[in-house]
């Protein structure tokens, strides 16, 4: 660690300065472990048990808070393109409800400081059983990355924000890429391989356009820095973002917000919905779009002001919805590390404006080592 790397740099606050260090870390993330001609991957930490996870009958994700929302879109990945049946557990239940582990299950234990008091607990408990543990972390030498049987480093580099925002995008990287080594010792042609390494690649740059909105989103942040909750949809992908994305205004701002799957608003979430209550979508455009946009309609029919996070070429839902932010598209499986980028400075800038200590929100730790 680097005076350098746990300084402010200039910026005002050490949250800034970890959103707009994203496209380094993600480069870091990625650096030397993609083989984008053979559409391949290399992850030293999993060498030698690549072929245990590609043949495992279920994988399960252990984390709390944020790394959990991470695994959230680990599950899709992983059932998606690895065609493996998998499942996203609270560290916390997972060790108290005597789970069900066999012998051909893999488990991933994921934590930014990799001492999570209930994610090592889990972790114990699930080697107890015998099970085959791998751990997905930042800290170097923590105790998770002590215990596990193997693992991959995230490579984020300091993280001193309360509210964590590189190491998720890091976690939500290192998950493509176990999903694609895992993917091409199974089924997954050198073709496909090679668009999705190709479009890894692409990420930091992507990230780098999203950062230079940073004023625009500020703008947005004025208009809904008095507001008392707020409610974030989106679909697929993007539902786990939805909750990251609530969960960061929840952590800095102090402002009430929920996280829905977008079609579960007409469950329940639909009858809070007035002038008063921003909604956020996350509606890139992809096959769940129409759906979407359907929902976009019964929220501005109800008096909602809406902010989207759309796609650069959708020109409807410009004219539709109240603010819109506009990201670079890219394929479906990375697109929650792009659309995540608008949420994270949206939260930090309504903070701000409250005149909120946005690295040390009140009540909350970097890292949670009690139970």
């Amino acid at each position: 660690m680097t005076l350098d790397e746990i300084d402010k740099g200039g910026f005002q606050h050490f949250m800034l300065k970890e959103i707009m260090e994203q496209p380094e870390s993600l480069r870091n993330s990625i650096r030397g472990r993609i083989i984008e001609e053979e559409g391949d991957v290399v992850l030293g930490g999993l060498a030698d048990v690549v072929d245990k996870l590609a043949s495992s009958k279920r994988i399960i994700i252990t984390a709390c808070g944020t790394s959990w929302h991470a695994g959230l879109v680990g599950e899709y990945m992983f059932e998606q393109f690895c065609r493996i049946p998998t499942e996203v557990e609270y560290a916390s239940e997972f060790r108290y409800r005597n789970p069900v582990v066999e012998k051909d299950d893999a488990i991933f234990f994921i934590s930014q400081s990799g001492e999570t008091a209930d994610t090592l607990a889990a972790l114990r408990e699930a080697k107890l059983k015998g099970a085959f543990v791998l751990g997905i972390c930042n800290a170097v030498g923590s105790s998770i990355a002590r215990e596990t049987n193997a693992g991959v480093y995230t490579h984020a580099g300091p993280e001193i924000g309360v509210a964590s925002t590189k190491a998720f995008t890091s976690q939500l990287t290192v998950l493509a890429l176990i999903t694609l080594l895992i993917a091409r010792k199974k089924s997954m042609s050198k073709i496909d391989g090679k668009q999705l390494a190709s479009e890894l690649k692409l990420i930091p740059d992507k990230v780098e356009e999203i950062l230079n909105l940073n004023d625009q989103i500020e703008k947005i942040a004025e208009e809904f820095k008095d507001a008392t909750n707020f409610l974030y949809l989106g679909r697929g992908y993007n539902f786990p973002v939805a909750l990251e994305g609530a969960l960061k205004l929840k952590e800095i701002s102090y402002i009430h917000a929920e996280g829905y799957p977008a079609a579960e608003m007409k469950h329940g979430p639909i009858a809070l919905i007035d002038e008063n209550m921003p909604v956020v979508f996350i509606a890139p455009k992809d096959s769940t779009y129409e759906k979407i946009v359907s929902n976009i309609q019964e929220v501005k029919a109800r008096g909602g002001r809406i902010i989207a996070i759309i796609t650069e070429e959708d020109e409807f839902l410009k004219n539709l919805v109240d603010y819109t932010i506009k990201i670079p598209h890219t394929i479906r499986m990375l697109m929650p590390i792009l659309s995540v980028i608008p949420l994270q400075l949206l939260a930090y800038h309504i903070a701000v404006k409250k005149g909120l200590n946005v690295d040390q929100p009140r009540n909350l730790a970097k890292s949670v080592t009690v139970e």
